[in-house]
């Protein structure tokens, strides 16, 4: 860790020096009698003190909890927080100019990841340079511009912001809870997490590049099924079907009023439930999960026999497995597909049948029904319906196992 004064402080933490003596007064950050008296790790420090400033807590009152004893921030000097970057030596424009990736590409893909800068003359982060070699690469090969890029950033952002809020959920409700319950104080519970994070983040990272390579198996074998599929098809080693995708809706009865009867944690423990049992039936049948919704999921079909064929399976095992009945709706037809969501006609027809249904049953459209072959599915022809949405009447079916 590299000492510093007062000033270099400062310009890491883009702050007057009159701010790092305001931290020091405030307790924040204890000055070693030395002639660069901090620390980079004391850069945290100030990152987090200032963001408690912003979000309107009292600085006079996190310095009285200080002098207390009953907070610090030197739990940020444990290994953990090593992790969090600094600013490098380099600016935004300097790497834009050494590396040919425009300004204007750099700042949108590094907005869309979560990074922020006001002035392209700032000292880029560290972490952010680690994103710079796949632009270079998407653009000197043509395969990335600047759209493309920030819709990858976005999708990376968005899924490990969500695992990072998991982790959070978890340290609260299985350590920071219990130890506060009892007895403990936050700064001694601040400085314990600290210490029990240590050993886990290595291993998290490990996890977390074998979860993204098996997604990366799963996402590619179907794609790559889909082309060779295609490639017999033109040779005519296969008939080419007159086939469409299904979109596919399943939603949770009762769930509000039992979440309201037994609680958060039962609203938890639901959603995780339902989320194993769906993944596995849906992926058996060649659909995936795209959206989760709270009290239910909206999947995707390659074809819809696989959305019949899983949806009639959620509906038999979802109450064996502890969770309320579900009411399904399936609709076949075009979708269009946008940040690894789906939109258009068939999504809103397949939300409003899921909508008509009630609880254990499936319906569908007319278009699913024709497309399931055999007599393992019989459909009861409930007519021509309403649904909100849709100007013309359309004809529903409700699936049963024969």
């Amino acid at each position: 860790m590299e000492a510093l004064t007062g000033a270099q402080l400062a310009e890491l933490a883009g702050v007057s020096e009159a701010e790092i003596g305001r931290m020091v007064d405030l307790g924040v950050l204890v000055a070693r009698e030395e002639a660069a008296p901090f620390l980079t790790i004391d850069l945290r420090k100030v990152r987090l003190a200032l963001a408690c400033e912003r979000a309107g807590l009292p600085m006079d009152g996190i310095a009285a909890a200080i002098r207390a004893g009953r907070l610090s921030f030197a739990f940020l000097e444990a290994s953990p927080y090593h992790r969090w970057a600094v600013p490098s030596d380099r600016t935004y424009r300097q790497v834009s100019e050494e590396t040919g990736v425009p300004l204007d590409v750099l700042r949108e893909t590094l907005e869309s990841m979560g990074f922020a800068w006001t002035s392209p003359d700032e000292p880029m982060r560290e972490d952010e340079l680690e994103v710079i070699p796949v632009l270079q690469m998407g653009i000197s090969t043509g395969i990335l511009d600047k759209m493309w890029m920030a819709r990858v950033g976005r999708a990376y952002a968005e899924g490990l912001r969500l695992a990072a809020l998991v982790e959070t959920e978890i340290f609260q409700a299985r350590f920071e809870g219990p130890a506060l319950d009892s007895g403990a104080g936050q700064r001694q519970v601040m400085e314990l997490a600290s210490e029990l994070a240590a050993p886990f983040m290595p291993l998290v990272d490990r996890a977390l590049m074998g979860i993204y390579r098996r997604q990366q198996e799963l996402v590619w074998t179907d794609h790559q099924v889909l082309n060779i599929e295609a490639a017999l098809e033109e040779v005519g080693a296969i008939a080419r079907p007159d086939r469409v995708p299904a979109m596919c809706f399943v939603d949770l009865a009762g769930y509000t009023r039992l979440t309201e009867e037994q609680g958060d944690q039962a609203a938890v423990e639901l959603a995780s439930t339902l989320a194993v049992l769906v993944e596995r039936l849906s992926r058996a049948a060649g659909g995936t999960p795209v959206k989760w919704l709270g009290d239910g999921v909206m999947l995707h079909f390659r074809r819809p026999a696989g959305a019949v064929e899983a949806s009639l399976a959620m509906v038999g095992e979802l109450p064996s497995a502890g969770l309320p009945p579900a009411h399904v709706g399936v609709a076949a037809g075009p979708v269009v597909v946008q940040g690894g969501d789906y939109f258009g006609r068939t999504v809103n027809l397949a939300s409003r049948v899921a909508g008509r249904a009630q609880a254990g049953q499936v319906l569908v459209t007319e278009t699913v029904a024709a497309a399931v072959p055999g007599d393992a599915v019989a459909f009861s022809d409930l007519g021509e319906l309403r649904l909100k949405g849709f100007s013309a009447p359309v004809r529903l079916l409700e699936a049963r196992r024969s």
